[in-house]
């Protein structure tokens, strides 16, 4: 039986937008084949140790976001994780305001209305994604992932169509070997588990955490570097304010953007961004988006396949 929530968000939202992200961000490896509906398997938010795996339909009708519930999590909990996921637990009434200090920014907004970063369903699934696609290409890593939801995972019906969710903690801790992961990624994931089934990487707690004593938090799992940990933060915690210097493709969509003839340093960035608080992670979204959809490059590189065309965010 189906259950339901509605959520009316504060500020400009699109969940078109959001499904259009969706459909090129690798990790997800979403195929929604509509604009008006996302469908979304996730192990919901709970207690260390509780895993409850929830499916969720959400639409939205005259700007409200409804979602309806399948599964046993609890609706309360689903409905903030869905929030989380979809950045509608930020106040966003003050982001048309960063346009009027900044005209690059007022011709993204214009370009790509209503589009909030879509998260991970939780920092673990981010850090479990760092995980798997280091030094692999973004499209074996989203494949990757994608096996192991649809051989590890629960499955959970939404809308009479089955989802996969990524496996949790529990699987994962007694993870032995998988099919195009090393011994020592096996090794790191189940470090993870570890970790996140004593909650020590929960949403909550990292952006309750100063930004540093987050990010120093997170390197202290195994195979997190200064880049992976600021994923989790901003894709996974949902951190809205925080400037991506770990980023390599944001120095590049900035000098595009603003016409720049060099490439600008941390320094010329953070100088830049000052405009964008405090939704600089948003920001940064939208100049990303441009740079890819301009280029049709990933991480440097020309795009070989849907899953890295425009928008394709791998990490």
């Amino acid at each position: 039986m189906a259950r339901r929530f509605e959520t009316e968000p504060v500020g400009p939202y699109s969940l078109a937008s959001s499904v259009r992200f969706l459909e090129g961000f690798a990790p997800a490896a979403y195929e929604g084949g509509d604009t008006d509906r996302l469908r979304l398997a996730f192990v919901a938010d709970g207690r260390p140790g509780e895993e409850r795996v929830a499916g969720v339909g959400v639409r939205q009708e005259d700007g409200v976001v409804i979602g309806e519930v399948f599964g046993e999590a609890d609706v309360g909990v689903v409905e903030r994780q869905v929030a989380r996921i979809l950045s509608l637990d930020v106040d966003g009434r003050g982001f048309p305001e960063v346009a009027g200090r900044d005209p690059v920014v007022g011709k993204l907004q214009r370009r790509y209305p209503g589009l909030r970063p879509v998260c991970f369903h939780s920092p673990y699934e981010a850090a479990a994604w760092a995980i798997i696609g280091h030094r692999v290409r973004i499209v074996q890593a989203a494949r990757i992932k994608a096996r192991m939801a649809e051989e590890l995972g629960s499955k959970v019906a939404v809308d009479g169509r089955p989802e996969h969710a990524f496996p949790g903690p529990s699987c994962l801790a007694g993870l032995e070997s998988f099919p195009g992961l090393s011994g020592t990624k096996v090794e790191r994931l189940r470090h993870l588990a570890l970790a996140a089934g004593e909650g020590k990487i929960e949403a909550h707690l990292l952006r309750s955490l100063p930004v540093q004593e987050a990010l120093s938090r997170l390197q202290e799992l195994p195979g997190i570097g200064p880049f992976s940990a600021e994923l989790i933060l901003l894709r996974g915690a949902g951190e809205p304010d925080r400037l991506p210097t770990q980023e390599p493709r944001l120095a590049r969509a900035v000098a595009r953007a603003y016409g720049l003839e060099e490439t600008p340093g941390v320094e010329e960035l953070r100088e830049i961004s000052e405009k964008w608080r405090p939704y600089r992670t948003w920001v940064a979204l939208h100049l990303r988006a441009a740079l890819e959809e301009e280029t049709g490059e990933i991480g440097g590189k020309p795009a070989s396949s849907k899953r890295e065309g425009p928008l394709a965010k791998g990490q």
